[in-house]
């Protein structure tokens, strides 16, 4: 088993808003629940921890509002990556501007995932990277599932210390790749060198055993188990019935 670091991960401790800073009239403070009352404190007690809830809830512009803050491409991938392409919008450059991070230690190094912009991540690493480390074949020559799990076993590693963001990681990912994706969190994990914030909806991923998981469904943040989620309950029931949840679905088509 590696070895864990001294100072381990996660790294990124807390994340908190500075009132002063809030636009309380302007997308996201006006519409976002968890950002209504213009209070708002987050911590990362874990290395891996999951944003889960609804479409609309506000996850992606959170993690996108922390990618700003660590300076990785509005479009993905690291800080050295830039393509010249669309920066972040004003939305979550608003609400980065408020976020105050707490870090123990600082990491500059990551990767900030994004599953519609990969194509132009893709190209970029072919450019620059050591093929040896991607799996051996262009990024470009693989199917997108492929691709996807060569970038996360070959790539994003627990050598240094890093911060890895990901919304939806399991986009293009079967399940068996979602497994075995699991396992690459857990050599993350080991490693002590990595800190993971995922968005997902992947019922597969929430079972990542020792992880964090934050809802974004109330009104406020608050701690879930993947069992209490909608991801997991509605998954569950329908594989354990499917022709009744179908008819119960289709009957009320009139």
């Amino acid at each position: 088993m590696p070895r864990r670091t001294v100072l381990a991960a996660p790294f990124l401790k807390r994340l908190t808003l500075l009132a002063e800073r809030v636009e309380a009239a302007a997308f996201p403070f006006d519409t976002l629940r968890f950002l209504k009352n213009g209070r708002f404190e987050l911590g990362f007690e874990t290395p891996i921890t999951f944003f889960v809830g609804e479409n609309g809830s506000g996850k992606s512009t959170l993690l996108e509002a922390i990618a700003r803050l660590c300076g990785f491409s509005a479009e993905g991938g690291s800080s050295d990556h830039r393509t010249g392409g669309r920066g972040y919008d004003e939305g979550v450059a608003r609400l980065a501007d408020a976020l105050r991070p707490s870090w123990l230690p600082r990491v500059t190094q990551g990767f900030f995932f994004r599953s519609e912009s990969f194509f132009n991540v893709a190209g970029y690493l072919d450019e620059v990277a050591d093929r040896d480390r991607l799996g051996g074949r262009a990024m470009h020559a693989q199917s997108h599932g492929e691709a996807f799990l060569a970038l996360f076993s070959h790539r994003l590693t627990g050598d240094r210390r890093a911060l890895y963001l990901m919304d939806e990681p399991e986009t293009a990912l079967s399940p068996s790749r979602q497994l075995a994706f699991l396992a690459v969190m857990r050599d993350w994990e080991r490693s002590g060198n990595v800190q993971a914030i995922i968005a997902t909806h992947s019922p597969i991923l929430l079972c990542y055993p020792g992880a964090r998981l934050v809802s974004f469904d109330g009104d406020g943040l608050a701690e879930t188990t993947a069992e209490q989620t909608e991801h997991v309950r509605v998954t569950r029931a329908f594989l354990a019935n499917p022709a009744r949840c179908l008819k119960e679905l289709f009957d009320d088509d009139g």
